[in-house]
């Protein structure tokens, strides 16, 4: 027999993007974002933004603005495949598990490179939700909040970038690999929303003239002196001194353009021991770019990994896509560490909820959302921690009953707040004026380091 999770509330929203290709309720999808776009978007969020308490004191202190990555398994990982095995039990499955270099933590069989970072990580095995619809769930979980047909809620990479001005000549909120889920800025304005880019092996798309020199010399000053002067006219009078965003966003491209940190982008300048290290795989590349985006003050990088929906076939699926994880995460970790830069980077690994212990008549686990996990590592994170548990048998009638110490979603949201330095609690004004907290939840004291 199977637990499948029915939600009650409905799902009749259209504030988050639709749910990706490749789960079981893909919707339309949405065109790549362009670079162009995303220029003119930075400069609008550098009018609106403001400097916090929590960034200020991290300036007065000396210490470099914190970033956060966040490896994002789409699809809902299985918990007893990655983070929470329970080998020999009846649930089990035909997955084993393996010691860890943190002191009585053992992961599944699946990623064994990991195992040996895990000493640098904290694991929180009690995520409970109350989504089990894969985008509405996805929206929870990059959001904190339920999805609200009146609201539209920012993602964390977005509230980050929100509440200051520090970082990098290009865009600060990254998604690699994202398709439609990438996170957005909501309420906050679609300036936060990710800048998104596919496989790291391939050039970052936009980023050179298509023309050559002179002609494009020529097409910027007949946009900068013909056309903007057009535009302007019959505008308010301060609106950025005579100028508008139109314009402000054109120079924000070019400087994005001739910029040195593109090359964060560029991994084929890593010796191939490193590319190695990180797998042959887009995931792994991603995770590669993500340092060294990190490296050069981009805020937030989210890369995403998919192949977690498992409903059949499951310990095949899982393996496999925990293999791939297994590769990016452990040398993410590792590069992180030794180059000094996990102490100001907290590294998110997580999915939008797990799967059920029983296997369905498919071989499959369907959406589980009473007890599944989230990795934390770097920033404030203490390491080789573990936060909660979940028992071998979970009662069918009473799901939520074998999870010890329980986290919700905003529980979560509000720790990896807090560690960037923001208070959950702070209230923002949405466009209407109406008074929204980051976070309605609580920090998680036990994996603040």
């Amino acid at each position: 027999m199977s637990i499948t999770f029915h939600d009650q509330t409905g799902s009749n929203f259209g504030a988050w993007r639709s749910a990706p290709s490749g789960l079981c309720s893909a919707e339309v999808h949405l065109s790549r974002r362009r670079l162009l776009g995303a220029g003119s978007a930075l400069v609008m969020s550098s009018l609106a933004r403001r400097l916090t308490l929590a960034a200020e004191q991290q300036a007065d202190s000396g210490k470099p603005p914190l970033s956060v990555i966040l490896l994002w398994m789409e699809g809902g990982p299985s918990q007893l495949e990655t983070f929470d095995p329970h080998p020999g039990t009846k649930f089990g499955g035909e997955v084993g598990d393996l010691a860890t270099t943190a002191k009585d933590l053992r992961i599944a069989d699946t990623m064994p490179r990991l195992a040996e970072q895990m000493h640098l990580c904290s694991l929180v095995r009690s995520v409970v939700g109350k989504e089990g619809d894969h985008e509405r769930a996805i929206y929870a979980m990059k959001s904190g909040y339920r999805p609200d047909p009146t609201l539209e809620h920012p993602s964390i990479g977005s509230i980050l970038c929100h509440a200051d001005d520090a970082g990098a000549d290009i865009p600060r909120h990254i998604s690699i690999l994202a398709g439609r889920s990438a996170a957005t800025g909501g309420y906050l304005g679609p300036q936060f929303d990710a800048f998104k880019t596919g496989d790291p092996l391939e050039p970052v798309p936009d980023v050179r003239p298509r023309v050559d020199e002179s002609r494009y010399q020529r097409r910027l000053n007949a946009l900068t002196n013909v056309l903007e002067p057009q535009f302007t006219r019959g505008r308010i009078r301060d609106l950025q001194e005579n100028r508008t965003l139109h314009l402000a966003g054109t120079q924000a491209a070019r400087k994005m353009m001739s910029s040195d940190q593109l090359t964060a982008f560029d991994i084929k300048e890593e010796p191939q021991a490193e590319l190695d290290a990180f797998g042959d795989h887009a995931f792994g590349r991603g995770c590669l770019a993500a340092s060294r985006l990190v490296e050069v003050g981009v805020r937030c990088v989210e890369v995403t990994l998919s192949g977690w929906d498992s409903h059949i076939n499951n310990h095949s699926l899982q393996s496999s896509a925990a293999g791939t994880l297994d590769a990016g995460l452990a040398a993410l970790l590792k590069r992180l560490e030794e180059r000094g830069l996990l102490e100001s980077t907290l590294v998110v690994c997580g999915g939008e909820f797990g799967r059920t212990p029983q296997l369905n008549p498919a071989a499959g686990r369907d959406h589980w959302i009473h007890g599944f996990s989230t990795l934390l590592a770097g920033g404030g994170i203490r390491r080789g921690h573990v936060h909660g548990a979940t028992g071998p048998e979970p009662d069918p009638d009473k799901p939520d009953a074998h999870v010890v110490a329980p986290v919700t979603i905003p529980d979560l949201h509000a720790t990896i707040l807090s560690t960037l330095g923001l208070d959950p609690t702070e209230e923002l004004d949405t466009p209407i004026g109406r008074p929204m907290k980051r976070s309605e939840g609580q920090v998680i004291e036990s994996v603040i380091a």
